[in-house]
This record gives C-alpha cells, structure tokens and sequence, in this order.
C-alpha cells in the first residue's frame, strides 16, 4: 500500500513538472518579459525558442531576407532581429508604452550608445517582437519614445541660441542716390 502511494505522488510530482514545463508557446506578458525571453533563448542559441518570440510576419520577414541574401534561414534569427542582444548581460530595458494591442520598449544598445525603440504586437494571447510588423508599415508605435522625445528637446535647446538672420538680402544689388543735376542724371535730348 505504502508503495502505491509514493508512485501516485510521484506520477503527481512529474505530471506537474510536464505541466509546467511543456511546450513553450515563446512571448510574454508585456513587452518587457517579451524581450527577457527573447534574449534569453538568442543566449542559449535556441533557434525555435527565439522564433517562438517573433510573430509570424517577422518569421516570414526572416525567411524572405534569407532568400533574398542567400544566407541559411536560421543565421536570419540567431540575434533576434537586434544588436541589444549582443550585449553579454541583459542590456537596460525603460518606456515601456503600450496602446491596445501595440507595446514598444526602449533598450540601450551598448555597441551605438543609444537606445532602440522595439515593437511587440500581441499575437496568440502574448507580447511578440513585431520587426515583421514594422516593416510591413502595419505597426503604429503607441507613442514618441523617451529617446525621441529628449532628443527632440535638446534640438529645441540648442536652437534657441542661434541668433536670427537679419531680413536684408544680402544678394540684392544695392542702389545709390545720385543727386540730381549730376552729369549722368540729366536729359539728353
């Protein structure tokens, strides 16, 4: 009896770990955790982990730039459509904006020194990188960046101090007042 036992508990104890730890459908439940798995599975070099992150129209945006290039399908992937995944720990991920079904994210790119703005669309009930999408031009970013945004203001800073250009044409030919009874101011008749 005691036997019968443990095996049901542990039939029980591996069922719940084959539950847990089935099939992985890939996304996330924002963009943020969207990302963190997808750099996780380009570290492990999982190729069909990293895909599982990708929709659909990415996956088909790989395949033809593989075609195009005549590079093997898989080489398409290996960096998840971004150089921030290059970077040997998790890069720096902020502004997480989502607007329905459309979320972007900035995550610093150590290599530039800069950020690059993601976009995620959900797809099959979870955030996925959307590079696809934003090609295809049916991705709308749900708003400015914080990069785009403090760039844009330190272009307003600098060019308050750019003085304004006088009114004058400096072009135009300039026009003398020759005073009349002058020699080349008289009728000739």
């Amino acid at each position: 009896m005691l036997r019968i036992f443990l095996l049901v508990i542990v039939l029980s104890i591996l069922a719940i770990g084959f539950a847990c730890g089935g099939q992985n459908t890939g996304g996330g439940s924002s963009p943020t955790e969207a990302y963190k798995q997808l750099y996780a599975a380009v570290k492990n070099k999982d190729i069909e982990a990293i895909k599982s992150n990708l929709t659909k129209k990415t996956i088909e945006f790989g395949a033809m730039a593989a075609t195009r290039s005549n590079t093997p399908v898989e080489k398409m992937y290996e960096n998840g459509f971004t150089e921030t995944t290059f970077s040997a720990s998790l890069p720096t991920i902020r502004d997480e904006r989502i607007n329905n079904n459309m979320g972007s994210i900035e995550v610093w790119n150590s290599d530039k020194s800069l950020w690059e703005d993601l976009p995620f669309i959900i797809e099959d009930g979870v955030w996925k990188l959307a590079i696809g999408e934003q090609f295809g031009g049916t991705f709308k970013s749900p708003r400015k960046g914080r990069s785009e945004i403090e760039k844009e203001a330190a272009n307003a800073m600098s060019n308050s101090a750019v003085q304004p250009a006088s009114n004058t044409n400096v072009n135009t030919p300039m026009v003398t007042n020759i005073p009349l009874g002058t020699p080349s101011n008289t009728n000739k008749k």
